[in-house]
């Protein structure tokens, strides 16, 4: 049987998704107590160190709400006009329900491109970074006024969206809120004799078939998006959790591994085939460092640029290049600067990177979670 206590023990950096059927109420209005309970909970993640990105749905709602719309718009230009009256709206009410606990938000709208160009997707994962750094809680949505496909024809009310976000900044769990328990092998609202299921640990073709049409009118994201999410994130090593948001403090309970929602489980191979993957990749360059800097890794630190002592061949950022010392190559990373970046900062403590460059993307050259080490037979 699977230990909840043992996954959840070590879960650091969580991504929660809110659903339109749960910020919204049975007459499409916006669900403020609601949004007040989830800042609740979030803010208690907060305070015990935890890193919380949110997606949330609900600005097409808004929208419709707010231009007196009796019905759901079919039209794409009349539902991007509806989410752009909208997206404003939503954020106001999350800034005030976050204001309440001391908390600061920012929009962050994506589109699929945004995970589809390396560099912006560099930027956009340096941007999320910076902003957990500083206390303040990521909201994201998909940026539906400029979204040139179907609307939520892409990522699925934000389900897709939400996992792409989670295997992208490496979190630890992405909770996606519903109105819906969690996984049942047929659709409970249509079938008495349903059966729950607790946990998944292996997405088959079986447990593909239970997905279905939309959970209800006002949202699109039906349990098909979920189990897509939930593959995305299997693959990314990454825990998910479908819960039903009307279960009070879902989130607490979540987090204190009580036996509530689907739990899917990760592959816990991600993180060795990641090192493997980083180990076996062509390098695109090399850093020669200091004997002070090779034994920080060795004990598994990060890189910094002081530490750095020269910069062979041209690499971008989120490129492979390999760590030397003495001339030896003992080490591989991912590098989150360029070549050019490095040979201006190299040598030089972390405080003076914004001086030199004008900005600065990390303190870190290489993040420790980025380097694998070479043993002696992988030479």
């Amino acid at each position: 049987m699977t230990d909840r206590k043992d996954i959840f023990r070590e879960v650091n950096k969580i991504v929660i998704k809110i659903g339109t059927s749960s910020i919204s109420t049975e007459e499409g209005k916006l669900n403020r107590s609601f949004m007040d309970d989830i800042a609740s909970q979030v803010a208690a993640l907060h305070e015990a160190g935890k890193k919380v990105i949110l997606v949330s749905s609900g600005a097409i709602g808004i929208g419709i709400d707010i231009l007196n719309f009796d019905s759901r718009p079919k039209e794409i230009p009349v539902r991007q006009a509806c989410a752009a009256v909208g997206q404003s709206v939503l954020m106001q009410e999350w800034g005030d329900s976050f204001a309440r606990y001391d908390l600061k938000v920012a929009q962050i709208l994506l589109t699929y491109e945004s995970f589809s160009n390396r560099l912006t997707y560099l930027n956009l994962r340096n941007s999320i970074s910076t902003l957990l750094s500083y206390g303040v809680i990521p909201i994201i949505n998909e940026n539906d006024p400029t979204c040139v496909n179907e609307i939520e024809a892409t990522f699925g009310d934000n389900d897709r969206l939400s996992a792409m976000v989670a295997s992208k900044i490496e979190a630890d769990l992405l909770i996606i809120l519903s109105d819906i328990d969690g996984l049942y092998d047929k659709n409970p609202k249509r079938n008495h004799d349903a059966n729950f299921i607790s946990f998944i640990e292996e997405i088959t073709p079986e447990v593909e078939s239970y997905g279905g049409s939309p959970t209800s009118m006002k949202g699109v994201g039906g349990m098909r998006t979920k189990i897509e999410a939930a593959k995305i994130c299997y693959m990314a090593g990454c825990n998910m959790v479908i819960a039903n948001s009307n279960v009070e403090d879902i989130i607490k309970k979540i987090l204190d591994a009580e036996e509530v929602g689907t739990l899917f489980i990760a592959n816990r191979e991600v993180h060795k085939n990641r090192i493997r993957w980083i180990l076996l990749s062509k390098a695109c360059g090399s850093v020669e460092v200091d004997t002070g800097a090779r034994d920080a890794i060795l004990n598994s630190m990060s890189l910094l640029p002081s530490g750095v002592m020269n910069v062979e061949g041209s690499f971008d950022r989120g490129d492979i290049i390999e760590i030397k010392c003495c001339g030896e190559v003992f080490a591989k990373g991912i590098t989150d600067y360029t070549s050019e970046e490095l040979q201006k900062v190299k040598g030089k403590h972390t405080n003076m990177i914004a001086d030199i460059l004008g900005y600065k993307n990390y303190n870190h050259v290489i993040k420790k979670e980025n380097t694998g080490l070479i043993k002696k037979d992988e030479k």
